[in-house]
């Protein structure tokens, strides 16, 4: 990374929350996408209990519900995200079953085999992928799946300069098939992984924070920190457009035995 870029994990945690509270998206994806990855899933009815993990503000938390059965509770660390959450449910008209909840990913409410369908978009990094699918397959029933979708790599080998990037950001990236080995080796049958395309990283990611940008340094006017972080989103979208050819998000489904 460059000397003058900061990494990620140098900003405070509510500057980063402020910030991604102005897009409906938190991480890469679309609602085609998540309705590819829900059409792995078999087990659903409409007593199904579904969690989200690390569920932001609920963009693909509303995208799951209108297209499965049951009952599903979001989480995440952020008050602001689940307010957002649940005016979302409420628009959507999806509150009767649908609520989001203030929780950690690494301490979770539920009991073992409670769950049939743990959900998780560009969320589980923040455990580690195979600490995450380690940790929480207790809580599913037998049977039952979870999907989420983790950075990886597409190569064995890339350049340098987006490789020391990710090492620095996230040193548990992998190559797809080194993940569907983590998964397979926590407990489950490996059901799917499939790339998301570019679109959910440029039209649906990286297009949004523009006007999101524009918004956020007014408010944080003057904010040598606030800069600096935007300045952090700017060079990763750039190195994403540069080095897309190397890595990626990859969705992974996963049933447990």
């Amino acid at each position: 990374m460059s000397n003058d870029i900061k990494s990620i994990n140098e900003f405070d945690i509510e500057l980063i929350c402020d910030y991604y509270s102005l897009v409906e998206r938190q991480g890469p994806g679309s609602p085609e996408i998540t309705q590819k990855a829900i059409s792995f899933i078999d087990n659903l009815n409409k007593n199904s209990q579904i969690v989200d993990l690390g569920c932001g503000t609920g963009g693909q938390t509303m995208v799951l519900a209108k297209n499965t059965q049951g009952y599903i509770r979001g989480y995440d660390i952020f008050p602001k995200f689940i307010n957002l959450f649940n005016e979302n449910a409420k628009k959507e008209n999806l509150h009767d079953r649908v609520k989001g909840l203030i929780g950690s990913m690494d301490d979770l409410p539920f009991r073992e085999e409670e769950l049939d369908l743990i959900w998780s978009e560009g969320a589980i990094y923040n455990i580690g992928f195979e600490r995450g699918l380690k940790e929480w397959r207790k809580y599913l029933k037998k049977g039952g799946f979870v999907a989420v979708s983790e950075a990886s790599w597409f190569t064995n080998e890339r350049p340098k300069e987006i490789e020391q990037f990710w090492l620095a950001e996230y040193p548990g990236i992998d190559t797809i098939p080194n993940k569907v080995i983590q998964m397979q080796n926590a407990g489950y049958i490996p059901v799917a992984s499939f790339v998301l395309p570019e679109n959910c990283w440029t039209d649906n990611f990286y297009k949004p924070q523009v006007k999101a940008q524009e918004i956020y340094l007014k408010a944080h006017k003057e904010n040598t920190a606030a800069e600096d972080f935007i300045a952090n989103q700017r060079h990763e979208e750039s190195l994403y457009r540069k080095y897309k050819d190397y890595y990626g998000y990859v969705f992974y489904i996963g049933k447990k035995i």
